[in-house]
C-alpha cells in the first residue's frame, strides 16, 4: 500500500507478530479479511480437534465394529452416566439406534449401565458409562494375535510343512496400564 510518498508500508492485523513468519502475518487478499490472528488460530485449533476426533471414532469403529457405537463410547467416555436420550441428544443419532446399539454394548461388556437415582415417584432410565480404554483394547488384543498367529502357522495349516513342527505363537501382545 503506498503512503502517499511514492513509498510503501505494510498493514498488520493489530496483535500479530512483525518478526513471526510472513505466512503466519500476512492475510491473502480475500481471505480471512477482518479475522484477528487469534481468531485464526482458535479455528485451526477447533479443526485439528476435529480430525483428531475424526481419526479416533474410525479407530473405534473398527474395534467396535460401526462407526455408530464408536461415536457412542466416546460420547459416553466425554459424558459417563448418560442416559440414551442424552446421548441420542449428544450424538445425533436416532434414540432407537442408540437404544439398541447401548443394548449390544452393555451385553458385551463395552458399555455399564444402573439405573439413575430420583428422589421423586416415576420410571428411572437407565445411566451407561463407557469401561476404560485399556479395557477395551485388552478384550481386543486376544482376538488380533490370534489372528496374527494363525496367519504365521498358514502353511501348517495347509500342510505343507514338516508334519513334526511344533505348533509356534510368534505374536505375543501385552497391554499394560499406566492408570494402575
Amino acid at each position: 500500500m503506498s503512503d502517499g510518498n511514492g513509498s510503501e508500508s505494510l498493514d498488520v492485523d493489530e496483535g500479530s507478530d512483525i518478526d513471526g513468519d510472513a505466512s503466519d502475518s500476512l492475510v491473502e487478499p480475500g481471505d480471512d479479511e477482518g479475522v484477528s490472528a487469534r481468531d485464526r488460530l482458535e479455528a485451526e485449533a477447533d479443526r485439528a480437534v476435529t480430525e483428531f476426533d475424526e481419526s479416533v471414532v474410525d479407530l473405534l469403529a473398527w474395534v467396535l465394529d460401526t462407526e455408530t457405537r464408536a461415536r457412542i463410547y466416546v460420547y459416553l467416555r466425554q459424558h459417563p452416566n448418560s442416559t440414551s436420550d442424552e446421548v441420542a441428544d449428544g450424538t445425533g443419532l436416532y434414540p432407537s439406534t442408540v437404544r439398541e446399539a447401548l443394548a449390544q454394548l452393555h451385553d458385551e461388556g463395552t458399555v455399564d449401565r444402573h439405573k439413575r437415582e430420583s428422589a421423586g415417584a416415576g420410571n428411572n432410565p437407565y445411566e451407561y458409562e463407557a469401561i476404560a480404554p485399556s479395557a477395551l483394547v485388552r478384550g481386543v488384543v486376544g482376538q488380533v494375535q490370534e489372528q496374527l498367529n494363525a496367519v504365521f502357522n498358514l502353511d501348517r495349516e495347509l500342510g505343507d510343512t514338516d508334519e513334526d513342527a511344533a505348533e509356534t505363537e510368534p505374536v505375543r501382545i501385552t497391554v499394560e496400564d499406566d492408570e494402575e
